[in-house]
């Protein structure tokens, strides 16, 4: 069968990597999240203390970038592959609103960028991938056979942010987690370095009144004519 690569791109908490996980399993392909990947970066410059409230040590973070390896181990149980940096697992870690608020700033970041673009394309050699993301489809793989860009409002994603989070017990409001979407997709589409933008072939999927059911069905029709190419 034909083997393709899959790029998803879009703001922050429009399902990207809900849908992705989903095609990737029908499909059998190897599912990567890269803005896990700018997470565990972010996860890692907060435990050494370069980035907080009061500041950002961009040198210092820079100057660790060849330290830092991001990997995916599929967990048979949970049924996707959780995040590991430098070998440990850190998927609960990455996805609280703490790493949330700093995670555009370290993405926004030339050299982070250039680092974690490296892995990922090394990872997308063989295709048969589906990778989400905000530079997908126009840095990491701008040749990918079938290219999505994810859309919502901020009022429809900021709940389904903070309805995830409170299922998961973190003690937030729903003001807290919409500001956050709101400077995340500020910070994502005017950043220097592979800002947050649709590509010219991609295809726009609003979502906000989709369910699951009816996302996966939209997507994978969309695939299905891509593999069904000469």
């Amino acid at each position: 069968m034909k083997k393709i690569t899959i790029a998803i791109d879009g703001f922050s908490s429009t399902g990207k990597s809900t849908v992705a996980k989903q095609i990737a399993k029908h499909l059998g392909y190897v599912y990567i999240d890269s803005g896990a990947m700018y997470r565990a970066v972010t996860y890692f410059a907060m435990s050494k203390g370069f980035i907080n409230e009061k500041g950002f040590d961009v040198e210092g973070l820079i100057s660790k970038l060849d330290n830092i390896t991001v990997s995916f181990k599929f967990n048979k149980n949970l049924g996707f592959a959780e995040v590991y940096l430098n070998g440990i697992n850190i998927e609960k870690e990455i996805r609280t609103l703490e790493v949330s608020n700093f995670v555009s700033k370290v993405s926004a970041i030339p050299q982070v960028r250039q680092q974690l673009v490296k892995q990922q394309q090394k990872m997308g050699e063989e295709k048969e991938i589906v990778m989400d993301g905000r530079d997908i489809g126009t840095v990491v793989f701008p040749n990918a056979e079938l290219k999505l860009f994810m859309t919502a409002s901020a009022k429809t994603r900021a709940l389904r942010r903070y309805d995830e989070l409170k299922a998961k017990g973190d003690h937030v409001s729903y003001e807290d987690v919409l500001k956050n979407v709101e400077e995340r997709d500020y910070l994502d589409s005017t950043r220097k370095d592979s800002p947050l933008y649709k590509a010219n072939e991609a295809i726009e999927i609003d979502n906000s009144n989709m369910s699951l059911d009816e996302q996966f069905s939209t997507i994978l029709k969309l695939v299905n004519s891509v593999l069904n190419q000469d």
